[in-house]
This record gives C-alpha cells, structure tokens and sequence, in this order.
C-alpha cells in the first residue's frame, strides 16, 4: 500500500498538480545525469541529419532504451501505483519518457504555454504529466510555470494572463512534479549560467497509442527480466499482434491482456 498523504489527490483534484519531495535517491540522479547528455547528443545527430533541429534544442525524447537507469527510475514509480491507479481508475501505460536540459536564455516549444494532450474532457482522465527533478529547481534557472485550476479550461489563457498568475513549481532534486495533463503549463527561462535538467514522463489509459512502440524498442525478450509492475507500465500488456499467429493464442499469451480498459 503507498504511504503518501491524500492531499496529493486533493491537490491534483483542485489545483491539478501536486509535488511529491526527495523521492528518488541521489546515487539514481547522478546516473540519471550522466545518461541524459549522450542521449541528447544521440537525438540532435539524428535530427540533424534529417532536418528537424528547429525549435527543439535541449529535447531529448525517447530514452527509455538509452541507459539501464532510466529503466530503474520507471520501476521506482510503483511507489506512487496506488496513487495513479486512482488518477486514471484503472490501469495506464507509459505513453512518452523524455529528458530536457533547459539552458542559459534557451527558447524552445516547451517554453511556450502549452498543454500535452490535445483534447479536453470532464468526462474521464486519459493522461498525467511527471517530471523527475534531476537539479534543484529555483525560479532563477527556470522553474515550470503552471495555471493552477486550469485543468478544468478549455481555451488557452493569452500569455499576459497566465504568466503574472502562474504557479512556479520549485523543489530539490530528486522531487517528482505530477499535474493533470490538461492543465496549461510552461516551461521558465535559464537566467544562470548551469543547466536545469529534467526527466519527462506522460502516462495514459492503455487503450491510448503510445508515442513510440516500447514494448518493440525495449525488447519483447528483455520484458522476461521486468517486473511484473515494469511490464505492466512500458506497455507488454497493451500490445496489438501483427499476425494471425500473433492473435490466435491462449488468453495468458494474448497481447492486450484484460484490464487495460
């Protein structure tokens, strides 16, 4: 059973997010750390090659597969299973894992007010936002704006209203921010001369299209060395067969297994 205080479900009820302190350890922060960098340069290469750097500068996405750390940092979630089983009612998936390093005056998409899903609803929670703090995080090297209670607004606020009402979300690394992914949110400016580098997670119902196949990328034999709760989130229960082969098996071997709805 989780051992958090209900006030993050209230706070994710009312304002829409909600800060949980030092959840991960420092030794897991460091190794975070030093994996973000080459991933980053991994994804700038690719997208140099392919033309689409635009914009995007500091954007690492995709990382699960890059470092065994990440995958140890997505198997420290279980500690909050109880509360996210409770914000989705149900089982959900990993829908996106990426990293940002947000440099000195740096200007990319995520500064700009946004939410990251593309519809609004009452009627359902299909998608929640983490963000791992892997530096402390102060409103001098850009801490994330958020419009508490917006989760509940449709329209997006014009930037001379949400940025004088915002929210700064500061912590110390190691600190998990969770908010409802319909809120409207931002990230800050770098004013210092040191990165402010983060981990993004976004989970859905399982029933939504991942952004990337992880269950393909991370390996359908390595799925045999996670635990049951790692299967469970990087999506090996969410599966669509390919094949006819793949479709007609004993309901165990099935790849959308029951209760992913």
């Amino acid at each position: 059973m989780s051992t958090l205080p209900t006030h993050h479900e209230t706070e994710l009820t009312s304002q829409g997010w909600t800060v949980v302190p030092d959840l991960f350890p420092s030794d897991l922060i460091d190794a975070l750390n030093n994996a973000l960098v080459p991933s980053l340069a991994r994804r700038d290469k690719i997208r140099l090659s392919n033309g689409v750097m635009e914009n995007c500068g500091g954007t690492a996405h995709h990382v699960l597969a890059d470092d065994i750390c990440y995958v140890e940092l997505l198997a420290r979630f279980e500690k909050l299973d109880p509360l996210l089983k409770w914000f989705f009612d149900g089982n959900y998936i990993l829908n996106s894992y990426g990293g940002f390093i947000n440099e000195f005056d740096a200007k990319t998409y995520a500064h700009h007010v946004h939410r990251d899903i593309r519809f609004h609803s009452n009627a359902k929670r299909f998608m929640l936002n983490t963000l791992v703090m892997l530096d402390d995080f102060t409103e001098e090297n850009g801490a994330t704006y958020i419009l508490s209670g917006s989760h509940q607004r449709i329209d997006k606020p014009e930037d001379d209203e949400f940025f004088p009402q915002a929210a700064r979300i500061t912590g110390q690394r190691g600190s998990l921010l969770l908010f409802d992914s319909r809120i409207w949110h931002a990230a800050g400016a770098n004013r210092t001369n040191l990165p402010r580098r983060a981990l993004t997670l976004t989970f859905t119902c399982p029933f939504f299209k991942q952004q990337l196949d992880y269950p393909r990328l991370f390996g359908y034999a390595n799925a045999k060395e996670c635990s049951a709760y790692v299967r469970q989130v990087i999506g090996f229960n969410a599966r669509i067969p390919s094949s006819l082969e793949e479709f007609y098996v004993p309901v165990e071997q099935r790849f959308y297994q029951r209760g992913q709805d």
